[in-house]
């Protein structure tokens, strides 16, 4: 009895060593297997510039102007799409439209009859305009769009008294995101590639000149930045940080023109309104080159299309790009 008693301690020892090893072993598995760190999360692709970026709040769009009295502007450079617009007797006005940054915008200006047209393609976004003549924010008002008015008093806005007005007016985008709802970024028709066979046979373009209106609007590329930087009688457009007003693409889209006899300026000039929703030619600068085109838009909510002259999709430079809205005829 005594002999099958040790035995039977034996065993029973040799079993209760087994038992913690094999727990040892199952914890430094589980321990190994919680270790593998978890991947980061993969920014999401800006539809409006093809790079990656994190995106938060709604996409907004700024009216700006685009005189000299008004320079240097803020945070122009920060956009991500920049229409430049015919308005009254011959000038210029740009649309800013940001999603991937939210600075302090200056000088902002007032709306016009044709922007909700130009605007509709990205949706229920936020808009923002220092005020407008009341057939523009009537057609605003019917819009799916969401306006930021300053004449309103509306979030957001500052005056700058170092400037003189109406060209002082700043407008923190920060502060409108987070208090008004709308829209985040979609595709409105850019199709974006880093590389694009067509330039290799494609014609040379170190600098773009057209006219939008009467005013003259150019670009020159610079290498160094791969981008196309905005010039004003030669000289580069700079902001107030001192950074150039600078896109790797140049679009010269060629719309109709027609003066909106419903609005009209301080000395009687009427509004023009261009005609975002249709067809025509477009010439893409991109690279150094230039690529001839159509565009084609059929309705307020949809995208507009960019094909060569095959019918293939235009491929636009990750980055950003500049719209000079022009007449057919004008040069470029």
């Amino acid at each position: 009895m005594a002999v099958v008693a040790l035995t039977a301690t034996a065993i029973g020892g040799c079993s209760s060593d087994a038992k913690p090893k094999a727990a040892t072993a199952t914890s430094t598995a589980t321990a190994t297997q919680t270790a593998v760190p978890t991947p980061p999360p993969v920014a999401a692709l800006n539809p409006l510039t093809g790079l990656p970026a994190t995106l938060t709040g709604p996409v907004v769009a700024v009216k700006i102007d685009d005189t000299a009295a008004s320079r240097p502007s803020l945070g122009l450079e920060k956009a991500d799409v920049i229409y430049i617009e015919e308005v009254e007797g011959g000038l210029t006005r740009m649309v800013a439209v940001f999603a991937s940054a939210k600075p302090k915008v200056l000088a902002v200006r007032s709306i016009r009859s044709s922007d909700p047209e130009l605007l509709g393609q990205y949706g229920r976004i936020v808009v923002v305009a220092s005020g407008g003549g009341r057939p523009a924010l009537q057609v605003l008002d019917r819009s799916t769009l969401h306006s930021v008015i300053n004449d309103r008093g509306q979030v957001g806005f500052v005056r700058d008294h170092s400037r003189r007005a109406p060209y002082n007016l700043v407008s923190d985008l920060a502060k409108v995101s987070a208090a008004v709802k709308g829209d985040g970024v979609r595709n409105v028709g850019f199709t974006w590639a880093a590389r694009d066979p067509r330039l290799v046979g494609a014609t040379l373009a170190p600098t773009v000149a057209t006219r939008v209106g009467s005013t003259r609007v150019s670009f020159v590329w610079d290498a160094k930045l791969a981008s196309y930087v905005r010039t004003i009688d030669g000289r580069r457009l700079l902001t107030g940080s001192g950074d150039p007003v600078a896109k790797p693409n140049v679009l010269v889209q060629f719309c109709q023109v027609v003066a909106d006899r419903n609005d009209h300026d301080v000395n009687g000039n009427p509004t023009m309104f261009t005609k975002s929703i249709g067809s025509g030619r477009v010439v893409l600068f991109r690279n150094n080159r230039r690529i001839e085109g159509k565009w084609s838009r059929p309705s307020l909510s949809a995208p507009t299309t960019f094909t060569d002259a095959a019918g293939r999709p235009l491929l636009f430079a990750p980055g950003g790009t500049f719209v000079a809205l022009a007449r057919p005829g004008a040069p470029v």
